[in-house]
């Protein structure tokens, strides 16, 4: 896949600057994208004004870099004495020499960093005489903000995972008996929130993705959103569970939250999961390329607020009611660019971001809808095909 790293190119050509630096594992997504490469220690990727792309990496990593990496140049650290400059000076002053001779092998004087940029090594290379300059817009989270169709392809299989886990966590609650305590059994014991995150990790593990933050909250649990629920499931409560895995192959991740009520919920609590559900409706409604987040953000704020229940726009500091965004960009990271809040930017086609409305208060629980869309041109293309209700189904076929 190319990317364009103009704009990136346009700052250090506009700052005067000779390169950008990044310096980390593949873990941080900024990283990853401009390298196309994956790896568990740290690495060095050099952008210049002309858009080249360069890695510094272990001879540990330089083979694999080589075939799989978007680079145009990769070198090996040992190609600068990697080892006899930290047995001479130590490890950290070696490595600073190391990275000094790389970037003067491509004319670099000048840097700039991201924000995340090492301290220690910032402060080290302007020892050396490097000018380190923090680039503070994060220039290039923007550039990945807007995704490429390969990119989009990547995401929509991570949520096709993601609904193949949902269906199994679905079908536990929809089939499992209720006790006269009122707790939900299932294969004789009682179903907890623990044994239902064990069986959607699983099942997205058998889809090629992994995730270690499953929400799968009942009751008082579900008020908070970001409580991942403990102990067993009840049956008359409503059912919070927020999955956001991450492709192990491609690193990108999808996201999606469905409420349900195995039994009878309270009039109180059919009247949440509606409002919030016409408050994802309008929001939907309202996305669409030039349209702001903070735009799509009010639309739904608009529905809570009419029907009489507390937002952060009307009280901010409520700790009931709508007390999130509506939604975030996500890709590399479950949670990035463009925000859809009320400092929401404008929005691009090719954004790819979540609509997750909610309400939220603990003694009726917690309600929360979620899909995640591609912003277009009039509208938006959704990558989520699973359904909306409260009431849960048997979606999956016994084996």
């Amino acid at each position: 896949m190319d990317i364009d790293l103009s704009p990136l190119a346009d700052y250090l050509a506009e700052h005067d600057l000779d390169g950008y630096l990044i310096d980390d594992d593949s873990s941080d997504a900024d990283q990853r994208y401009v390298s196309r490469f994956s790896a568990p220690d740290a690495y060095q990727t050099l952008v210049t004004p002309d858009g080249a792309v360069h890695l510094l990496v272990s001879g540990l990593e330089y083979g694999r870099a080589v075939k799989e990496a978007g680079a145009d140049t990769v070198t090996r650290t040992a190609d600068y004495d990697a080892q006899a400059l930290a047995a001479e000076h130590g490890r950290y002053e070696g490595g600073l020499r190391v990275t000094s001779r790389f970037l003067a092998d491509h004319g670099v004087e000048s840097i700039a960093v991201p924000r995340n940029f090492p301290a220690g090594t910032a402060d080290g290379l302007r020892e050396h005489g490097l000018d380190v300059t923090v680039e503070s817009e994060g220039i290039v989270s923007d550039i990945r903000a807007v995704k490429h169709d390969e990119e989009v392809e990547h995401i929509h299989r991570a949520q096709q995972a993601n609904q193949q886990a949902m269906a199994v966590a679905e079908t536990m609650i929809a089939t499992a008996e209720i006790d006269a305590d009122g707790t939900l059994v299932y294969g004789g014991e009682p179903l907890t929130s623990e044994r239902v995150t064990q069986e959607i990790e699983i099942t997205l593990l058998r889809h090629g993705c992994s995730l270690d933050e499953t929400i799968v909250a009942c009751g008082e649990h579900g008020a908070d959103p970001h409580d991942r629920g403990s102990g067993p499931l009840e049956a008359n409560e409503l059912i919070v569970i927020d999955i956001f895995p991450q492709d192990k192959e491609t690193k990108y991740n999808g996201d999606m939250t469905r409420t349900f009520c195995r039994g009878e919920p309270s009039d109180e609590m059919v009247r949440r999961y509606e409002c919030t559900y016409e408050a994802f409706e309008a929001a939907l409604d309202a996305v669409e390329a030039g349209v702001t987040g903070k735009a799509v953000h009010d639309a739904v704020c608009d529905v809570y607020e009419d029907a009489g229940y507390a937002t952060l726009r009307s009280d901010p500091t409520t700790d009931t009611g709508f007390i999130h965004s509506t939604g975030h960009g996500i890709g590399l990271d479950v949670h990035e660019a463009p925000s859809v809040s009320p400092v929401g930017e404008e929005l691009e086609a090719g954004h790819v971001i979540t609509i997750e409305p909610g309400l939220y208060d603990p003694p009726v629980g917690g309600v929360r809808i979620e899909d995640l869309v591609v912003v277009t041109e009039d509208g938006y293309d959704n990558l989520t095909d699973y359904p909306i209700a409260l009431e849960p189904s048997a979606r999956v076929e016994d084996e």
